[in-house]
């Protein structure tokens, strides 16, 4: 019996989740209360604060839940190991960018926090996330530029921390922009367009 309700209590949490995410992408986080959240979910508010202590709770676990699309690919790239770190590295960032249009649920969870949440208040713990997310990949990506200039694929006065810098903000740029309407433009062709020049110049010498 205790096992079965230990299973109905983690379908309950899922299912608030699941609601929660629903509504965080129609309407907004600031515009989603947690009765808002109960209706949805078809359960009271105490069932919420049995398992989340508030909202701010509950938005971590929903993005704990879901591994976004720079996490997930962020470790294959670091499984990557071919003669060509420049090739591991674009292959990484049209990886995110590919896991972005086809994986709805972690679309869904990185437009919720790239447009859908205002970085105040309960919600300050997901702009820490966001640092340590952009820390993390800004920490690979430079050791895949320095291993391409000891390799002599680039040029070595090449900044790494800059350009890693850049190819954050081309990738986070590309995925936002398109998430205000994804009808608007091929993330993945576009993606190409603004990579592949890119991390050709650096091999010139002229990026």
């Amino acid at each position: 019996m205790a096992r079965r309700t230990k299973e109905e209590a983690a379908a309950t949490r899922d299912g608030i989740l699941d609601a929660a995410e629903k509504l965080f992408v129609e309407q907004g986080v600031s515009r989603t209360t947690l009765q808002h959240i109960a209706t949805a979910a078809g359960v009271t508010r105490g069932a919420i604060y049995w398992h989340f202590d508030d909202k701010g709770a509950l938005f971590n676990a929903m993005m704990e839940r879901a591994i976004l699309p720079l996490e997930a690919e962020m470790q294959v790239l670091d499984q990557a190991e071919s003669d060509d770190p420049l090739v591991d590295l674009r292959n990484h960032m049209l990886a995110v960018l590919d896991r972005t249009v086809n994986d709805p649920s972690a679309r869904r969870v990185f437009e919720i926090a790239t447009l859908k949440v205002e970085f105040v208040g309960e919600m300050n713990a997901v702009r820490q996330r966001r640092k340590d997310n952009m820390a993390n990949w800004m920490t690979r990506a430079e050791r895949r530029i320095r291993l391409a200039a000891d390799k002599g694929l680039l040029a070595r006065h090449v900044d790494a921390s800059r350009v890693a810098l850049a190819l954050w903000i081309m990738i986070d740029g590309l995925i936002r922009n398109w998430m205000f309407d994804p009808q608007d433009f091929d993330l993945l062709a576009l993606g190409r367009c603004v990579i592949d020049p890119y991390l050709d110049g650096l091999r010139r010498g002229d990026a």
